[in-house]
């Protein structure tokens, strides 16, 4: 059986850049709270008219450039997202016809910042059924659903998107496995709770801001460490490695308190844990592959590394997926 191979990966994130600095007179909050509470130092926002597929498109070329893959040969396209263009069609569609990929099937995945790595486990099971090059992308306009006077929310999130290429490859190197889980009874942690069908977007919603953003902080602090933990721990069992087999590990990027107690109880050294979470917050969806895609710039990930990806959100979703590079 062909394996699925990620052959490119792609990143871009706005230049518009928002500090704790720029915070504090924006909300009761100082740089030093958020530094210690978070480890984000600054975080980037989309511009005036910039658009969840602006960004995407943006970072699914050059992951098509570095996959050496045409538009033209893709015959998927995944888009996770929670802040999409329009709530119809999927914004997957207009990257799609943007990029002239006009063979490739489009459509979006909601799994919030669980996304990417959710819509990669999709790509990888087409890939074993026949498909060639499925694009997977990760994007998120977050300041799109930002309630900028709640300062447990506002001071976490940035824009931003990721993209790979996934190809089938003969040989070993590939997605050994992909892990998802979730548990709706949490459902409530995370959420935007306005603007859907259980509550239409109306003067009431947007008064009272149920259309941005709402977290229970403390709650999914310790649940998130849990989950990544366990899934963690259950990928590589069922892969027959243990934690020092890991070159790198690339979690989403939440919070630093998540990642460092997630790292301690693994044991994982920090030079073997992927962190941008100081310069670019919490990009839901995006944040993965953009961690992803600065790793193997940087080097971090070479031909034959073994590279865990690890992700929690809304949902509650949680998931990873350990690949041979």
């Amino acid at each position: 059986m062909m394996k699925a191979r990620i052959s490119g990966t792609g990143s871009y994130v706005p230049p518009k850049v928002l500090t704790n600095t720029d915070l504090e007179s924006m909300v009761a909050t100082s740089d030093q709270w958020i530094t210690e509470r978070t480890g984000i130092r600054e975080r980037r926002l989309a511009g005036v008219g910039e658009a969840c597929s602006d960004l995407g498109v943006k970072a699914s070329l050059q992951a098509l450039r570095n996959a050496n893959v045409r538009p033209i040969d893709l015959d998927l396209i995944l888009l996770a997202t929670c802040t999409g263009d329009y709530p119809l069609p999927a914004t997957a569609c207009l990257i799609q016809h943007r990029l002239g990929a006009t063979r490739a099937a489009a459509c979006d995945l909601s799994a919030a910042c669980c996304g990417f790595v959710y819509a990669l486990s999709v790509a990888d099971a087409y890939v074993k059924t026949g498909m060639r090059h499925v694009l997977v992308i990760g994007a998120e306009v977050m300041s799109s659903i930002m309630d900028w006077t709640d300062r447990n929310t506002c001071i976490l999130f940035g824009d931003g998107a990721g993209a790979a290429v996934v190809s089938a490859s003969e040989g070993d190197r590939g997605i050994l496995s992909t892990h998802l889980r979730s548990d709706g009874a949490l459902h409530d942690l995370i959420a935007v709770p306005g603007g859907g069908s259980r509550q239409p977007l109306s003067d009431k919603v947007i008064a009272e801001k149920m259309h941005c953003i709402k977290m229970k902080g403390n709650e999914t602090f310790k649940v998130a460490v849990r989950m990544l933990e366990e899934i963690a721990r259950e990928t590589l069992a069922a892969n027959n490695y243990g934690v020092e087999d890991l070159d790198l590990y690339v979690p989403h990027q939440a919070n630093m308190r998540i990642l460092k107690a997630v790292a301690d109880r693994l044991g994982l050294p920090s030079e073997k844990v992927m962190l941008n979470l100081d310069r670019y917050g919490n990009t839901s969806a995006a944040s993965v592959p953009i961690a992803l895609d600065e790793a193997v710039q940087q080097g971090r990930i070479k031909p034959g590394s073994l590279v865990m990806l690890g992700a929690f959100g809304a949902g509650l979703t949680w998931a990873s997926a350990l690949l041979r590079w």
